[in-house]
């Protein structure tokens, strides 16, 4: 056998053999697949292992201080620091809605005596010296924990003087109680067009989800009605931030962080005038008591004051009214529940709403003075000639149904100017009648005049009103069959399922009937006669405002506030020459149903274009109505008047009119009731 065979088959020199040793067998040699793989490991490995290694020193070296940063930022909470609301200016720049600074007593959870009867017998301490029990302060501390866990919880804002003394003077017997400056709403002159300027409250959830209120934080202060809520967006301001250091408990520590101040809100100014205002409400309540003193139950009332060019609103009010300044503190149930008022038997009140705002909301038929508007409609149609008499006796009738006067008086047949002067019934009566077969010419008169529509004024809610007519009364008929029929019942209240009929246009006629409207809709179109007056029949359908301007704290202008018209219009001049004559005569003339209310106004200077109304609800006393246009080259003016139950027009509502327009062009002040007894 040759040395190399020997070799392969091993048994070659040292067969059998291992190293050295001897004896062992001998390792297979590793393969090249192998090692290939463990290389491949061995790389992964060192490139992990590098990773980690740059990351820790990332990490460690180059990062560090910025996470220490944040480290100490995640102690450190922020607490909102209210922004002062805007001011309200009236139109000479007098403050009528302001925002004033006061102590809060707050108490410091994280400095509160240890819990159970040290803690409860500075509750009780606490809440006899503010008027409430201790287990009030203590709800209030959970509450405000659970919101906030590291910021001073609200007691009692406003707290008064006293208190205030006693907290200070004794600072060792109330530990963890505090006083805070705070800024709070308030209203100078209490109730003084409360339903217009609204009041504020702290946002709820609702609204929260509300666009107006979008990035609005849960706490903050919001307007929540009238022009605190409409113009809130001006008016709020913007929070700032106080930023507290708290411990790893969430208790905060003292600390040297800088806050970021807020940012008053804009002041708003208005359109109302203070001293007109305060004069109107004023009278309005002067005529209520009178009515009353004459055995009227004359529950609420409301008024309007408008510049028939432009539509500002020079006065606004309605009664009963509340005091804003009561919202500064969370409101119980009760007082709520007083301020809502309570329906009384037959569609009326028996305690009337607080925060209705009548002037604007309320919906009533209005009596005669919705005659010019029948007439206008009647006349531009060519249903009437105006000197044709009409209304001749006590009644008319249609069928066997009667349709008389007030106190079944008889004017015998008179044309138009003497039927809108007496305010005869009958007339109007006739004139509907007459109407009725033409289609909707007083509906639509009254439409485009601005009744029974939305009239765009500033404010959160306004009425739309109703104006009935064949659809109407159709389309009614129809939603009560339907909920009959869903509800199995013989009847819902909705309609009583006639159709329509000329008594309805007969009512309509003269203001009665199922027309709804507000005071503010009827100034709007009396203001629309009396610009179109003006203007030889070019007239426009004004949008009644408030806003004039947003402005700096300093009075700069920030924004002027403009409020176009609704449409223009155009109406027969001669037609509405003989409508305005006729309530001129009405203010003015021997016989009219308001001479007496304006005698010893100086009518060549301040012509007065007056009409007076008195709505019937059935089982209650009458409505008593006045709408007049007084006269002016510079400053004219439109006012509504309406007091609920309080009689005839000319008894109640036209004397408060009269006030109104006596403190507008600075002539001597006196309630004339009148003695007319017209519908």
């Amino acid at each position: 056998m040759s040395a190399i065979e020997g070799f392969r088959s091993g048994e070659g020199p040292g067969a059998g053999s291992s190293g050295s040793g001897g004896g062992g067998a001998r390792m297979p040699p590793v393969s090249p697949q192998l090692a290939f793989r463990v290389a491949i490991l061995g790389g992964i490995a060192v490139v992990m292992f590098g990773v980690i290694f740059f990351r820790l020193w990332y990490l460690q070296v180059l990062t560090g201080e910025r996470y220490v940063q944040e480290a100490a930022v995640n102690s450190v909470r922020d607490l909102p620091i209210a922004a002062p609301r805007g001011q309200v200016f009236d139109r000479e720049g007098k403050p009528i809605a302001a925002s004033t600074v006061t102590n809060a007593v707050q108490i410091v959870p994280s400095a509160l005596p240890r819990a159970g009867a040290p803690r409860l017998r500075l509750y009780r301490r606490l809440g006899r010296l503010l008027g409430m029990s201790a287990q009030h302060v203590q709800a209030l501390v959970i509450k405000g924990r659970t919101a906030l866990p590291y910021a001073p919880v609200t007691i009692k804002t406003d707290a008064g003087r006293g208190v205030l003394t006693v907290l200070a003077e004794r600072q060792n017997e109330f530990p963890g109680v505090t006083q805070q400056p705070v800024s709070i709403r308030s209203y100078p002159y209490g109730e003084m067009a409360a339903q217009v300027l609204g009041y504020v409250g702290q946002v709820s959830e609702r609204e929260l989800k509300l666009r107006p209120f979008a990035g609005v934080k849960q706490g903050t202060v919001v307007g929540q009605e009238g022009l605190e809520y409409y113009y809130d967006r001006y008016l709020r301001g913007k929070d700032g931030v106080q930023r507290v250091q708290v411990d790893s408990a969430g208790y905060p520590e003292p600390t040297r962080l800088a806050p970021t101040p807020p940012k008053g809100g804009y002041s708003l100014k208005v359109t109302l005038g203070l001293g007109l205002q305060q004069e109107a409400e004023k009278a309005l309540l002067e005529g209520i008591e009178n009515a009353r003193a004459g055995g009227k139950p004359a529950s609420a009332g409301a008024f309007t004051a408008i510049d028939p060019r432009n539509g500002q609103i020079l006065a606004i009010g309605s009664y009963p009214s509340f005091d804003p300044n009561k919202f500064a503190k969370p409101l119980t149930q009760r007082e709520y529940a007083e301020l809502e008022g309570t329906a009384g038997p037959g569609g009326g009140e028996e305690a009337p709403a607080r925060l209705t705002d009548r002037a604007v909301n309320g919906t009533y038929p209005t009596g005669s003075t919705f005659k010019p508007i029948t007439a206008m409609g009647t006349l531009e149609a060519g249903v009437i000639d105006p000197t044709e008499g009409l209304g001749a006796g006590q009644c008319i009738y249609v069928s066997t149904e009667p349709f008389c006067n007030a106190g079944k008086a008889d004017y015998g047949p008179v044309g138009l100017v003497d039927a809108l002067k007496v305010s005869s019934d009958t007339y109007f009566f006739q004139a509907g009648e007459l109407a009725n077969g033409h289609g909707n010419v007083i509906q639509d008169e009254a439409r485009k005049l601005g009744v029974g529509e939305q009239t765009g004024i500033d404010l959160p809610s306004e009425i739309t009103g109703l104006i009935p007519d064949r659809s109407w009364r159709a389309k009614v008929a129809r939603e009560e069959l339907a909920c009959e029929r869903r509800r199995h019942v013989s009847s819902c209240g909705i309609s009583d399922g006639r159709p329509w009929s000329v008594g309805d246009n007969m009512h309509l006629a003269v203001g009665q009937g199922d027309l709804l409207t507000s005071p503010l809709q009827m100034a709007v179109a009396y203001s629309t006669l009396a610009n179109a007056f003006m203007h030889g029949g070019y007239g426009t359908v004004v949008r009644p405002h408030l806003g004039m301007e947003i402005d700096e704290a300093d009075g700069a202008v920030v924004q002027s506030l403009s409020f176009p018209p609704v449409r223009h219009v155009r109406l027969s001049y001669s037609d509405l020459s003989l409508v305005m004559e006729g309530i001129h005569e009405a203010a003015s003339q021997p016989g009219g149903t308001s001479a007496d209310v304006w005698s010893g106004w100086d009518q060549s200077q301040h012509p007065v274009y007056g009409k007076t109304g008195t709505a019937e609800h059935a089982g209650q006393e009458d409505q008593s109505w006045y709408m007049c246009y007084v006269g002016d080259p510079r400053r004219p003016i439109v006012i509504a008047v309406t007091v609920q139950q309080g009689g005839f027009g000319a008894e109640t509502a036209a004397p408060i009119a009269r006030l109104i327009a006596s403190k507008w062009f600075g002539k001597p002040e006196q309630f004339v009731s009148g003695t007319s007894r017209t519908f």
